[in-house]
């Protein structure tokens, strides 16, 4: 039984390239080609198809990867059985989410995670919030910090934390789009947001939100980039090239939040209701508990 690479194929399966996997498993890419070759030996099938560009699973992956999942699973929960009593808990409890998510959070989380259970490793991975709920339905990893989508998969459960705002930034440094925003704050006007350019993420909730309420006003978006994760919308926003709609603890914690400013419209945004989110099959598992456990006491107030 070779969890470990198991681990890895999931995350391969999750990422679709042997670089992100890499990086993600604190391995070579070699070092992922390896452990791959060595499974699909084993299992007497190709698993991918690859090129210089793409991973995709074959059919034999695909099934492959349902089995994987389940071990994993078992794996976790058979461990987390063996140790039950919460004094003897060790073990790794993977948690995935952004950098501003896990620093934010997590810093009141694992205090009272290493105090009650010393024994039980937290093992961080960081990446687009808007991945975490594929990378736990995935078996990739045990828990994410997310932001509770509209429409929840029915294989999860959440624990809610805390909510955000979402808020409208714009740049605080002179530029023509600063001036043009200041004008419409002079003249008490809402922009024509055909005519002032956004930056918007790839993908995520702020994206949805936004994007329905325009639509709900007839007004079409004049989209100037799209990038990979708040915290490089905000980035992008702080150089004068676009405003955008952003969850306010990202604001809180940029090193850029001196050269944005919060705009007065589009206020109206639902919130962000921040939490974790976990497998339901996987909901019983000692370790998850104990860490869930934690955040529950650390956010007393949800």
């Amino acid at each position: 039984m070779d969890i470990r690479s198991y681990q890895i194929f999931l995350t391969l399966a999750q990422t679709r390239h042997f670089g992100r996997t890499a990086t993600q498993c604190n391995l070579s890419p070699s070092a992922v080609s390896r452990q791959l070759q060595r499974l699909e030996s084993q299992v007497g099938h190709r698993l991918v198809d690859r090129d210089n560009r793409h991973v995709q699973l074959t059919p034999a992956g695909r099934h492959f990867l349902e089995y994987a999942r389940k071990a994993v699973g078992d794996w976790q929960q058979l461990r987390g059985e063996l140790t039950a009593n919460h004094n003897e808990l060790t073990g790794e409890v993977s948690v995935f989410g952004s950098v501003t998510a896990t620093y934010s959070m997590l810093t009141q989380i694992l205090p009272a995670m290493r105090e009650s259970y010393p024994g039980v490793e937290i093992k961080l991975r960081t990446g687009d919030q808007a991945d975490g709920i594929a990378h736990v339905l995935e078996g990739a990893e045990d828990t994410a910090i997310i932001a509770t989508p509209d429409r929840l998969d029915d294989k999860l459960v959440t624990l809610p934390l805390r909510p955000t705002p979402l808020v409208l930034i714009g740049p605080n440094t002179p530029s023509a789009l600063s001036t043009q925003l200041d004008r419409c704050i002079d003249e008490g006007c809402e922009p024509d947001w055909s005519d002032i350019p956004m930056v918007l993420a790839e993908r995520g909730l702020a994206r949805e939100r936004l994007l329905a309420h325009l639509q709900s006003v007839n007004q079409k978006p004049l989209i100037y980039a799209q990038v990979a994760g708040h915290e490089a919308v905000v980035s992008i926003v702080s150089l004068g090239f676009g405003v955008a709609v952003v969850p306010e603890l990202v604001i809180e914690h940029s090193p850029k939040r001196q050269t944005i400013r919060v705009l007065p419209w589009l206020r109206g945004l639902e919130p962000f209701a921040l939490g974790l989110c976990a497998r339901e099959d996987r909901a019983n598992d000692p370790l998850l508990r104990a860490f869930w456990a934690c955040a529950r006491a650390s956010y007393p107030q949800i």
